[in-house]
């Protein structure tokens, strides 16, 4: 998971705030796709590699929904009631 040590974290994070601020899905998926390329641009295109860069992204994805969308998701329950 993203959970790397705070010294670690410091070498992204300046770089990171100075993205700007995303309009559209599609731009938030160009950027992400662009990262998993510089990724695999210094690493053998082999099975592993390739797997691990998408491993990668579908763990953050999993992070981000079990963080945001099902919390979101039990709101709106809450607030309008179970289904049956």
């Amino acid at each position: 998971m993203p959970y790397i040590k705070d010294k670690d974290r410091k070498k992204f994070d300046e770089s990171l705030s100075m993205i700007p601020e995303f309009s559209t899905k599609g731009e938030l998926e160009y950027v992400v796709y662009s990262i998993m390329k510089q990724y695999m641009s210094t690493r053998e295109y082999r099975y592993s590699a390739l797997h691990a860069c998408v491993y990668a992204v579908q763990h953050c994805a999993d992070e981000f929904r079990r963080r945001f969308l099902d919390k979101r998701e039990n709101e709106a329950r809450e607030a309008n009631g179970d289904i049956n």
